[in-house]
């Protein structure tokens, strides 16, 4: 007989964790399994990676999520290797052979064709997307055999270097560097600049290497998160103002903290600004408060008023201060 399966606690975690996603999982899957491995209340990601892309992804916890979009707007830098000469039916290394072609050009060639998706350019999502048409993912048609109809869409390529190549011998390939915005389909990039080459191809290799300020480095693996104790799995989480780089830092005394976390609008001789990340005073034993701030939400500023946008509860904000040392001492 199996052993009965111990039902994990489940508690409030507030907080970012970087994740290194391995090969093979979703990132729901990978964010499941984190979550478990935390024993978090409520978890969400901020833009999915394929499973046969590794890399960075942060996952947000508990308060966290309610900024988790920022991220999904984010620029992306990618590594990923272009198979020449064989085109599959996924445009990865899991589809099936559809055609292969002699690899006949030149350095200059590769430099020249990739200098032409610099820049805005317009991409047709691959039926091997997530993205969905009539509340269908496209995957779904793609696996029944059907072809649908899809819309270009514009994204930018700002860097596209070209890190090695070989254009000889029994797997020709190019190794790219892609910085590019948010929606860029890398899988249709490689096989763009493989059609722009006459000898078509796929994507080998896909590795998210940085997501706006977060960077592979600051990544843990599942496996090197799942060997350490609890402990030390929750001193990896970052701060929920993590998210909320960029934005304008705005601390609010007691009166108007209290205020704003009710969705009241303030006054104050501020400059208009889109972002804004909003701080109130800490409660501390005998003093009123301590000289920490502690994060009550996003809001923009106009005409002299901060806006309220995403809040944290006030529940939120003491589960934070319990479990913050630094800032609950």
């Amino acid at each position: 007989m199996h052993a009965p399966r111990t039902r994990v606690q489940r508690r409030p975690v507030h907080g970012v964790l970087l994740l290194d996603k391995p090969l093979g999982l979703s990132s729901n899957q990978a964010l499941q399994k984190a979550k478990w491995l935390l024993r978090a209340e409520k978890a969400g990601h901020t833009g999915t990676l394929d499973p046969l892309a590794s890399g960075v992804l942060p996952l947000c916890f508990g308060a966290a999520t309610k900024f988790s979009q920022i991220h999904l707007d984010a620029d992306k830098t990618y590594e990923t290797v272009v198979r020449l000469g064989v085109k599959t039916s996924t445009g990865d290394a899991e589809g099936e052979v559809i055609q292969t072609r002699d690899v006949s050009c030149t350095p200059g060639q590769v430099v020249e064709a990739l200098d032409r998706f610099m820049g805005p350019i317009a991409q047709v999502p691959p039926m091997h997307s997530a993205l969905k048409k009539d509340g269908k993912p496209l995957y779904e048609y793609a696996r029944q055999g059907e072809t649908v109809e899809r819309e270009a869409r514009h994204v930018t390529i700002h860097d596209l270097d070209l890190l090695d190549m070989q254009l000889h011998g029994e797997a020709p390939f190019l190794r790219l560097l892609v910085r590019c915005s948010k929606g860029t389909y890398i899988r249709t990039l490689g096989e763009d600049i493989a059609e722009a080459l006459g000898c078509g191809g796929h994507l080998s290799m896909l590795r998210r290497v940085e997501t706006g300020p977060f960077k592979a480095p600051q990544c843990i693996t599942l496996d090197a998160l799942e060997a350490l104790d609890e402990h030390k799995r929750m001193a990896l989480l970052l701060p929920v103002q993590t998210l909320l780089g960029g934005h304008e830092a705005v601390t609010l005394d007691a009166d108007d903290a209290g205020r704003f976390l009710s969705g009241v609008r303030r006054r104050g001789a501020w400059p208009d600004n889109e972002r804004v990340a909003v701080f109130g005073p800490v409660p501390s034993g005998d003093e009123p408060f301590s000289q920490e701030a502690v994060l009550l939400g996003s809001a923009h500023t106009q005409a002299g008023e901060l806006i309220p946008g995403r809040l944290l509860s006030p529940i939120e904000i003491q589960q934070i201060l319990e479990t913050s040392p630094e800032l609950a001492s």
